[in-house]
């Protein structure tokens, strides 16, 4: 199984390290012909201004958007949930826009307000999974068929539209796989049980 990792900007390597822990093949997508080779996409945390320039510079924009409206599995981590969202509130992102959800960049604040939380994601099992927050972003509003998978103080962290999936931490510097895994079931359909917790 192949799966792309969009590695123009930001913490694409993490991802692709974690991807192989679960023998899976990751694909570094940085150029149009490399979507013709995988199965689902994962687009990292970074800095969103920066990833969605060049995602028009490299010409990805476009062909993404296609893939993931007929059906691409998609997961956007911090800036990826930026690029995923159809509405951003500072004009100076361009988003891919394809999941019904608004958002607010670094909406905790700077750098230096970094935080983790034990996150509650019943589909994930008993466990509570480690959310790594850095300079945050926050949804503000959500579309109906949105399904909020995680909240922290009625503030959604983690979200679901068909095979989007999307959330402010990053779960590719945590050393728990179990997010990963959820995502690479979306690809066999298993996810949809899952999710109804």
């Amino acid at each position: 199984m192949k799966i792309g990792v969009l590695a123009l900007q930001g913490a694409f390597a993490e991802h692709m390290k974690i991807l192989a822990d679960l023998n899976v093949d990751p694909i570094p997508v940085r150029l149009p012909s490399d979507l013709g080779k995988i199965k689902a996409l994962i687009i990292p945390g970074g800095e969103s201004t920066t990833m969605s320039r060049l995602l028009s510079d490299y010409r990805l924009m476009e062909p993404i958007k296609k893939l993931i409206k007929e059906g691409l599995p998609v997961l956007g981590t911090c800036a990826g949930m930026i690029l995923l969202a159809k509405n951003v509130m500072e004009a100076e992102v361009e988003p891919i826009g394809v999941m019904g959800i608004e958002i607010k960049r670094n909406a905790y604040g700077r750098q230096v307000d970094s935080f983790e939380s034990d996150l509650s994601m019943p589909f994930l099992g008993d466990r509570a999974f480690r959310g790594i927050f850095i300079r945050a972003p926050v949804v503000k509003r959500i579309e109906p068929g949105v399904e909020v998978l995680c909240r922290i103080n009625d503030r959604a962290v983690a979200v679901r539209q068909g095979s989007m999936l999307a959330c402010a931490f990053h779960p590719e510097l945590s050393d728990d796989l179990r997010f990963h895994e959820y995502f690479l079931s979306f690809i066999s359909g298993d996810a949809i049980a899952k999710s109804n917790c």
